[in-house]
C-alpha cells in the first residue's frame, strides 16, 4: 500500500484551502492502491490556515529540538507539526506502507526541498517534519515530482 498526501489526491486541505491534484495519485487512490493523509490536519490544524515554515534548519532539526516551525504571524506551531508527523508515522506502520509520496516544499511533507523559513519564497534543500520522521523510521519517501509508472509498479 502507498501512503500519499491528501492534497495530491485532490482534497482541498492545503493551507490556502486548495489542492495540488496529481492525476496518477488520484488514480491510485481510486483503485484502492493508496491511502491519503494530511499531516497538518492530523496535527490539529484547520483549512485554511496561515502558511508556516521551518526556521533554524529542516525537519530533522525540528525532530532534534534544534529548529522550530513558525507561522507567518510569528506563532510557533512546532507541536502541531510533531503531532501530525507522529500520526502519519502511526498510519504508515499500520498499513505497512511500501512507499510514501508527499507534497514537495511543505514544512510537513517536503522530501527534498522546503522553504527557507523567511517567508520570501526561497527554497532550500531539506526535509519537512513528517518526511524526516518517516525516513528516520525506514520508510521510502518521495515527492510527486519523483513519481512515475516504473516507481509505482515497483512498490505495488
Amino acid at each position: 500500500m502507498i501512503l500519499v498526501s491528501s492534497c495530491l489526491a485532490g482534497l482541498e486541505v492545503r493551507y490556502d484551502g486548495r489542492h495540488s491534484l496529481h492525476d496518477k495519485i488520484k488514480k491510485l487512490v481510486a483503485e484502492n492502491k493508496a491511502i491519503t493523509i494530511c499531516p497538518e490536519l492530523s496535527g490539529g490544524f484547520s483549512t485554511p490556515r496561515e502558511p508556516a515554515e521551518i526556521t533554524g534548519g529542516d525537519g530533522y532539526d525540528v525532530l532534534d529540538g534544534k529548529a522550530k516551525v513558525i507561522d507567518r504571524s510569528g506563532r510557533e506551531v512546532t507541536d502541531l507539526y510533531m503531532k501530525g508527523a507522529n500520526a502519519t508515522l502511526k498510519l504508515a506502520k499500520e498499513i505497512k506502507a511500501s512507499l510514501v509520496v508527499l507534497k514537495e516544499n511543505s514544512p510537513s511533507c517536503g522530501s527534498s526541498m522546503i522553504y527557507d523559513g523567511k517567508f520570501n519564497g526561497n527554497k532550500i534543500a531539506g526535509d519537512g517534519v513528517t518526511s524526516a520522521l518517516l525516513k528516520r523510521n525506514g520508510f521510502r519517501v518521495i515527492s510527486e515530482d519523483q513519481l512515475d509508472e516504473k516507481t509505482i509498479e515497483s512498490f505495488l
